[in-house]
């Protein structure tokens, strides 16, 4: 019977499934997967497990143990898998014969060392592994050419699914007009005209600068994530809302503007986003009620944010009736 280790997959075939997985989830899953973690990362994890997997594959295979006890191919062989005390150890020169013992007769234990003799005849000489070692380079050397597909297919996934649905799979016109629109809503958080731009090629923003938008204070240009362009493109031209990701674009484009306006703190910086973005919400189509619920989404996200940025955490005074409430006279907020 075939064990069951041996039914069990490789820990080659384990890593790269789980690779699949993760990468079909970090493509279609929520964005909170792909803000988390860039999608370079987990590709260079499995290149390097594919890279120590094929080292291992080449390296010489495992010395006899140095025990003297029988070993588990011994039991196998003679059908004594367990109990090591019913065989018997018989030396003949060089070689050593391992045969059961059950209280038999010196005939009965002469014909067994017999029968010992010819099956271990049958087994591979260790003499010869040194001729089973380019087999083994050849099989290592197919798994890491198979391991090297799954990536570039897997990337090439990657590719495809971005350049056709995601930013970059809108046409120039349309994110300049997108961008344009980006533009005149921080400009009037702003209170002068700036521009709003997507960081396409990552050099600005994204998850190796651990920011969804970055802007020089007091100036008149940011940068914010292809996805939370994405986002914002969605809500004004296509009315589609996806909650979180909606509010958390609208509120990044918001607070992006109040540091071009000149407002310096990140705590209060986010205070007047989430309230200024109660108005861009509603700029784009939202009633006043979403577009407050959006953003009190958003409160409730920072207070959880805060706890690994503290200095993105709303200060006491971010509440209705506050030093930082925007329309005190309102009441509700942000």
């Amino acid at each position: 019977m075939q064990r069951v280790a041996d039914r069990l997959p490789s820990a080659p075939t384990i890593a790269r499934i789980a690779l699949i997985v993760f990468v079909l989830a970090w493509i279609f899953g929520p964005y909170a997967l792909r803000a988390a973690v860039p999608i370079w990362l987990p590709f260079l994890i499995a290149l390097g497990l594919e890279l120590h997997f094929f080292a291992g594959g080449l390296r010489p295979a495992s010395p006899r143990r140095s025990d003297r006890g029988p070993q588990e191919t011994d039991r196998e062989l003679y059908g004594y898998d367990e109990d090591a005390e019913e065989l018997l150890l018989v030396r003949e020169g060089d070689d050593e014969l391992w045969v059961p013992y059950a209280g038999e007769t010196e005939e009965e234990v002469e014909a067994l060392i017999a029968e010992a003799r010819d099956l271990d005849a049958e087994e591979p000489d260790l003499d010869e592994a040194p001729l089973l070692e380019e087999p083994r380079r050849r099989r290592a050397l197919l798994r890491l050419l198979a391991g090297l597909g799954v990536i570039g297919a897997l990337v090439l996934v990657f590719w495809l699914v971005e350049s056709h649905t995601g930013w970059s799979g809108l046409d120039e016109t349309t994110r300049a007009e997108a961008t344009a629109r980006f533009s005149r809503e921080a400009s009037l958080v702003a209170g002068k005209p700036v521009t709003i731009r997507c960081d396409e090629a990552g050099e600005y923003v994204g998850a190796v600068q651990h920011a969804d938008g970055v802007a020089l204070v007091g100036g008149d240009l940011a940068y914010l994530t292809p996805e939370r362009c994405l986002a914002l493109y969605r809500a004004a031209f296509e009315g589609e809302i996806r909650s979180n990701e909606t509010g958390r674009a609208i509120a990044v484009l918001a607070h992006e503007a109040w540091h071009l306006r000149g407002v310096a703190d990140e705590g209060t910086t986010e205070c007047y986003a989430l309230q200024s973005g109660v108005r861009i919400a509603k700029r784009m189509g939202l009633s006043e009620s979403s577009a407050r619920r959006l953003m009190r989404a958003q409160l409730v996200e920072n207070a959880i944010r805060g706890r690994q940025s503290p200095a993105y955490a709303l200060p006491g005074e971010c509440r209705d009736g506050g030093r930082l409430d925007l329309a005190p006279e309102v009441s509700g907020f942000p």
